[in-house]
């Protein structure tokens, strides 16, 4: 394969194209008890599987914001949900890079105020401010069973 060729391949997805597609089990969550450390795990996982196809595929700009992005919409979906598997897409689309967690459960995620004091119940908040900072926006499809937003992809620098 030549190198244009490898280029090609590496920055298709800045125009428009699948980034990430993941699925992956989860032992369903019942109560207030923390989830299996295995499953725990899967979230920085699947956070280190992104960084590396963002990398491979030109957007390391968007890196940081994605990171925090995916934490807590993975986070959300494994202990909110009770779901025994979460899905993980990626794609670009006009010029957005949409990211959308799949938990199969009907139940729309809510932005929540959150006392000084509270131990959880920011990251919604986070994720609306990051992405609107971003001049993207984020909501719920599929009767609340998917977690979706959009982040601008950044003109590419150089050649």
């Amino acid at each position: 394969m030549t190198t244009t060729a490898v280029r090609a391949l590496r920055t298709a997805p800045r125009r428009g194209g699948d980034v990430l597609n993941e699925r992956f089990r989860v032992t369903p969550r019942h109560g207030d008890g923390p989830p299996r450390a295995e499953d725990a795990c899967r979230v920085g996982t699947m956070r280190r599987i992104a960084a590396a196809r963002l990398r491979y595929c030109g957007l390391e700009a968007l890196h940081d914001d994605v990171m925090l992005i995916l934490s807590e919409l993975l986070t959300n979906a494994l202990l909110h949900s009770g779901t025994a598997q979460i899905s993980l897409d990626i794609t670009v689309e006009n010029q957005s890079l949409r990211i959308a967690v799949g938990d199969g459960m009907p139940g729309c995620a809510e932005v929540k105020s959150a006392d000084d004091d509270a131990e959880s119940g920011r990251g919604l908040a986070l994720v609306k401010n990051l992405v609107q900072e971003n001049g993207g926006d984020w909501g719920t499809s599929d009767a609340g069973a998917t977690t979706w937003c959009r982040l601008n992809v950044p003109p590419r620098e150089g050649p």
